[in-house]
């Protein structure tokens, strides 16, 4: 996922090395509800504001900064995070697709569970640095491809895992149809999602619910119900 972030000053790549930053800047610390993974993860202190850069370099003032998907846990990632290791069956054996990866816990979760072959599509440039430090420290090996993928065909998977891909009308508008057209390749999609407001909920069959926190959704530590689905079919 990638976010366009204002109020910041642009600053050259050249500048600033994402990964020691990152490293230097960022907690490695168990995820919550999912202590059998770590991610590095932002707070107060990390200061994000020097790494992120607008993608045109122009930049709105007085406007806050968002902050970058990749550098929390968001619920619907974790709640699928945590379906995959309480059910290994899910993905043991097979070759599985993060998308719209972020930090990677989802492909991390699904690597551990035993699967096959991870393959986390991922399109923010620091998103793919952090993806990677976080694979690193869990002792995982994970494909990363970091470019938009949703306007093709669906990689060579057997199952894809979509954590909190529904946050915006945008971006849903781009998922739907490259998840039917995984359907149509005999993918199963798996969805991960605490109810955003663009979640296509009549194309879902909930499998199973936790209660987990919404760190990257702003929502605080507290946990909340989300839940997992299997994405079905249109109807004709």
């Amino acid at each position: 996922m990638n976010e366009n972030v204002a109020g910041l000053t642009p600053i050259h790549r050249a500048d600033l090395d994402p990964a020691e930053f990152i490293k230097a800047n960022m907690r490695l610390q168990p995820v919550p509800s999912l202590p059998e993974i770590r991610l590095y993860t932002a707070h107060p202190g990390s200061g994000l504001r020097r790494l992120l850069e607008p993608e045109d370099g122009s930049h709105e003032h007085g406007a806050e900064p968002q902050p970058p998907y990749w550098a929390y846990a968001w619920a619907g990632g974790a709640v699928l995070a945590r379906y995959v290791l309480d059910r290994p069956s899910t993905v043991a054996g097979r070759r599985v697709l993060d998308l719209g990866a972020g930090s990677g816990l989802v492909g991390i979760a699904a690597a551990r569970a035993g699967a096959r072959e991870v393959t986390a599509a991922e399109i923010d440039r620091n998103g793919i640095v952090a993806l990677r430090l976080n694979a690193e420290a869990n002792g995982v090996a994970i494909i990363i491809i970091g470019e938009d993928i949703s306007a093709g065909p669906p990689p060579s998977v057997d199952v894809v895992l979509a954590g909190d891909v529904f946050y915006g009308q945008a971006v849903a508008r781009r998922i739907v149809p490259f998840l039917d057209r995984c359907l149509a390749a005999g993918i199963e999609v798996l969805v991960g999602d605490p109810g955003r407001a663009w979640l296509p909920r009549r194309r879902l069959r909930l499998l199973g619910e936790y209660q987990v926190p919404d760190v990257g959704g702003n929502g605080g530590s507290a946990p909340k119900p989300s839940g997992v689905f299997a994405f079905l079919p249109s109807e004709p």
